[in-house]
């Protein structure tokens, strides 16, 4: 999941290659065609890297599947049977949400048997959430209240409640998300961190669920990505618009951005996790799930349900650690604005949020459309791999626009 799949942060996961299919990240590779063909939606069926969101993630659901079917017969302890088969439900649902959200209809596979796996069609996005409900309910019933790495390396039932609760929100099913969304906020397992410069440290304990780098010593891939010390970059820097829209007094522009300057141009790029070279210690871990989205969450489905009191309340939370005075917004509509803003600077360039926000609330063709040259409706989904449907043409139709 660290090294070889679309939650990792090099310049193959989906933080750089959805921060810059929507609005975030800018590149400097000039022989890169696939940063290009994200950045000018221009992604095609033979796109390398989309080949390797599915291929990459089905290989790790047919791992998560021999598990499962392997515990039925292991010989281990009751309760460690059943954190291991929590984990790997928990798994199953978490990549077959990415697969969802990449490419819309998809198979959910739940068997190692190759036979019927090599045959199988797309199902309803409805059908999808459906099993991924199943698999995380469950794992939620099996996993311990606290993992045992001591480090939130192994999901527990708080990061099953997170997931269920960002399930929840892209369903539409509001109480629902309350409802798991205040079980991790009020459980008092995680807790906020106040100080914006400790959020990513492998300690916080705002955390959820995090990976930790391969050696002892070693840099996160997102440090190691982002960051960098002379300009022009040689990857990637955060936008200038991106930049400029920061509102003023905004704490997280100097804590999680740095510039970087030649004299007389100046670049930006993500400084979230600042350790970008190998160490005597790892400072920090890679964070898939954080405390802060879970106050997001929850507001966004309290606006969906009248309750902007509760609303204005929780994205106060993440304002005042912002350094920024209480929201001034009153209006429902004023209220989503202030929101939309908050998912964007709280979570810029993890793991495709903003391109998954924009797409969720049906604004990405407003944003995205005056200043991607490239940009058509159907870019909100990307295209099934062409080789995929060569070996099994049960995957047919290709998703419109390809």
């Amino acid at each position: 999941l660290r090294d070889n799949s679309i939650v990792n942060g090099s310049p193959r996961g989906i933080s750089v290659l959805l921060g810059l299919y929507a609005d975030e990240l800018d590149y400097y590779r000039s022989d890169s065609p696939l940063d290009n063909a994200f950045y000018h939606h221009t992604v095609l069926p033979n796109n390398s890297a989309v080949s390797d969101f599915w291929n990459n993630s089905y290989s790790l659901i047919y791992n998560t599947n021999v598990i499962i079917e392997g515990l039925k017969h292991a010989p281990l302890e009751e309760t460690e049977k059943n954190q291991f088969l929590g984990e790997a439900l928990f798994l199953r649902g978490y990549l077959h949400y990415n697969l969802a959200q990449l490419f819309g209809d998809i198979p959910y596979i739940k068997t190692t048997d190759y036979i019927e796996n090599a045959a199988v069609s797309r199902m309803p996005l409805t059908e999808v959430y459906q099993f991924m409900e199943e698999d995380l309910r469950t794992a939620k019933s099996l996993l311990p209240i606290i993992e045992t790495s001591g480090e939130r390396l192994r999901v527990s039932k708080g990061a099953a409640s997170a997931m269920l609760a960002r399930l929840y929100l892209y369903t539409e099913q509001w109480e629902k998300t309350v409802t798991e969304s205040t079980a991790v906020i009020a459980e008092g397992t995680y807790t906020w961190q106040s100080d914006l410069n400790l959020v990513f440290l492998k300690e916080s304990p705002s955390t959820i669920w995090q990976l930790k780098p391969q050696f002892e010593g070693s840099a996160t891939k997102e440090g190691e990505t982002f960051i960098f010390d002379f300009g022009p970059p040689s990857l990637y820097a955060l936008t200038p618009n991106f930049m400029g829209d920061f509102e003023s007094g905004d704490l997280r522009r100097a804590a999680w951005t740095r510039e970087i300057s030649n004299g007389s141009v100046s670049w930006y790029h993500p400084y979230k996790y600042k350790q970008n070279m190998f160490a005597g210690s790892s400072t920090e871990y890679s964070i898939l799930f954080r405390l802060a989205e879970q106050y997001l969450i929850r507001a966004e489905a309290n606006l969906q349900m009248g309750k902007l009191q509760e609303v204005r309340n929780d994205i106060n939370v993440i304002r005042l650690r912002a350094g920024l005075e209480p929201t001034a917004a009153n209006t429902q509509e004023e209220v989503r604005n202030e929101l939309i803003n908050q998912w964007r600077y709280e979570f810029f360039t993890e793991f495709g949020h903003r391109w998954f926000d924009l797409k969720r609330t049906d604004t990405a063709a407003g944003v995205l459309g005056p200043v991607k040259q490239g940009w058509k409706a159907t870019d909100i989904l990307f295209p099934l791999p062409a080789n995929e449907l060569i070996l099994n043409p049960n995957l047919n139709p290709q998703n419109p626009g390809y």
